[in-house]
C-alpha cells in the first residue's frame, strides 16, 4: 500500500457508498469507515479498508474526509457538535461532501469549516449504484480550484467526469440541474412505456429501437430492464428523488427560474410516496402512470 497517498476517512457507507469507498481501497488509499450499521462497516474491513467506532475516530488522522450520507439533515449531524468531523478532524485536512443536499447546506459548511482551518468541496454524483460500483460515475464540485486540483487524483478513482462547476455549492446546483434531468426522462419513458404496451407492440424490441435514435438516452438504458421486468429494487429510491425534487423546485424558486414540467413530476415522485412506493427504485415512476391509466398495480 503506498504511503503517499492521502489517509481517507468515508462516512456513509450506503447504496452509494459503499462501492466509492471499495473503489478507493481498490485504488491503494488506506480507507478508514465509519456509518451506523456494523455490517456496513464489515463489509468495508472484509474489502481490505478498517473500520471505526465513531466519526471521532475516523477522521481523526485523515487527510481527507470523505462524507455520503442521504440529505442535508444527515450532513449537518455528522458535521457539527462535538462527535462531528469539524471538531475532530485535523487542521488542512479536506473534506469532500459527496452526499446530494441543498447548496445553501454547502455554502454553510464550507464557511463554518474554514474557521477550523478545514477545505471543503461538494462533489455530488450521478450515476447511480451501477456507476458507482464501475467506478464511472460524473462528479460536479463546488469549491476552490487549488482543492479541486489536489482531490483530483482521488476522485478519479471513483468517477469518470469530474467537472469544478464553480464556487461552494455550485456542485449541488448541477446536481439538482441532473435530478430535474432524470426525473422527467423517467416520467417520459415511463409515459412511452404504458402507451407502447397498451398498443400491442414488442415492448422489448421497441425499447430498442427508440435508444437508438434522438429519444435515446442514459436513462432509458440504465433503466429499461426495469421497465421490462417491472424490477424496482432500488439503485435510487424514490424517497431520495423526492428529496432532490424538493431541493431543484427550492431552488429554482429562490432564483426565478419556471420549471413547470419539473414542477409536474416532482408531484408524481410525491404521489408515488404516498402510496407506500418511496422505497423502490426511481424507475417505479411506471407504476404512477400505469394507475393513471386504469392498470392494477
Amino acid at each position: 500500500m503506498s504511503s503517499n497517498l492521502p489517509k481517507v476517512a468515508w462516512i456513509g457507507l450506503g447504496i452509494m457508498g459503499s462501492p466509492m469507498s471499495e473503489n478507493l481501497v481498490k485504488a491503494g488509499y488506506q480507507v478508514t469507515g465509519y456509518t451506523l450499521e456494523q455490517d456496513k462497516i464489515d463489509r468495508l474491513v472484509a474489502a481490505g479498508g478498517q473500520g471505526a467506532a465513531s466519526i471521532a475516530e475516523a477522521v481523526g488522522d485523515a487527510d481527507v474526509v470523505i462524507t455520503m450520507v442521504p440529505a442535508s439533515p444527515q450532513v449537518e449531524a455528522i458535521a457539527y457538535g462535538p462527535d462531528g468531523i469539524l471538531e475532530n478532524a485535523r487542521q488542512g485536512a479536506l473534506l469532500i461532501d459527496m452526499s446530494s443536499i441543498t447548496p445553501q447546506t454547502s455554502v454553510d459548511l464550507a464557511e463554518k469549516a474554514k474557521e477550523k482551518g478545514i477545505r471543503v468541496l461538494d462533489a455530488p454524483v450521478s450515476g447511480g449504484e451501477a456507476g458507482a460500483i464501475e467506478a464511472v460515475l460524473s462528479i460536479m464540485v463546488g469549491g476552490e480550484q487549488s482543492d479541486f486540483d489536489a482531490a483530483q487524483p482521488l476522485l478519479q478513482a471513483l468517477g469518470k467526469t469530474i467537472v469544478l462547476c464553480g464556487p461552494h455549492g455550485s456542485g449541488q446546483t448541477v446536481k439538482a440541474a441532473n435530478q430535474l434531468i432524470v426525473a422527467v426522462n423517467i416520467q417520459a419513458c415511463a409515459e412511452a412505456v404504458v402507451f407502447l404496451e397498451k398498443s400491442g407492440v414488442d415492448l422489448s424490441a421497441a425499447l430498442d429501437v427508440l435508444n437508438g435514435g434522438l429519444a435515446g438516452s442514459t436513462v432509458l438504458t440504465r433503466k429499461k430492464d426495469n421497465f421490462l421486468k417491472r424490477d424496482f429494487a432500488p439503485g435510487f429510491r424514490i424517497d431520495l428523488h423526492h428529496k432532490d425534487m424538493g431541493i431543484v423546485t427550492d431552488a429554482a424558486r429562490n432564483v426565478g427560474a419556471a420549471l413547470p414540467v419539473g414542477g409536474v413530476v416532482a408531484q408524481l415522485v410525491a404521489s408515488l410516496r404516498a402510496q407506500g412506493d418511496g422505497g423502490l427504485d426511481h424507475s417505479a415512476l411506471l407504476r404512477s402512470v400505469e394507475r393513471l391509466s386504469g392498470s392494477q398495480v
